[in-house]
């Protein structure tokens, strides 16, 4: 029997909403660290995503409860309570659509298993989901961002950047 060859970075991975949430957090969290506040234009400009695609994602997260934004001159964004009391766990699954990891976890009578009851795949997944999402709400967005760290300054952004960056991870 031939078996598959699985290439490496092809597991699970959060969508590329959820990483733009997560790093719209951090890059806020890090700001108010410096006594600041930030911006979308130097988040965009920082990560290399459109300032249109970023806007989405932070008029989704102040919606969500997650954000504080103010417009004018010494306007920008702000978390909407401490770092500390923002877990990584609860932001993945505010931000993250579909944790279907195969189509027999949609809801009962959506895509039944054609093995059940005797398959066990889903209970199987079911708990790897949980174990991981566990382990993201052991993590507040404080532990995510080093005390002394900030992010780049304005004149530090003004510098040509590479476009079209792939986030890490």
């Amino acid at each position: 029997m031939l078996r598959p060859t699985i290439a490496h970075n092809r597991f699970m991975r959060l969508t590329l909403w959820t990483d733009y949430s997560l790093r719209v957090l951090m890059h806020c969290a890090a700001c108010e660290g410096a006594g600041r506040r930030a911006t979308i234009a130097e988040m965009a400009r920082m990560h290399g995503v459109s300032r249109h695609h970023l806007t989405k994602v932070v008029v989704a997260l102040v919606h969500g409860g997650w954000l504080l934004g103010q417009r004018g001159r010494g306007g920008g964004l702000r978390l909407a309570r401490p770092a500390s009391h923002i877990c990584v766990g609860d932001v993945v699954r505010w931000a993250e659509r579909d944790f279907q990891l195969v189509a027999c976890m949609a809801p009962e009578g959506q895509n039944a298993c054609l093995l059940m009851p005797g398959c066990r795949l889903r209970g199987a997944l079911h708990e790897a989901l949980q174990a991981y999402l566990g382990v993201l709400d052991g993590y507040t967005l404080a532990d995510l961002v080093p005390v002394a760290w900030a992010p780049l300054t304005r004149e530090a952004l003004q510098r040509p950047v590479a476009t079209n960056q792939k986030p890490a991870g």
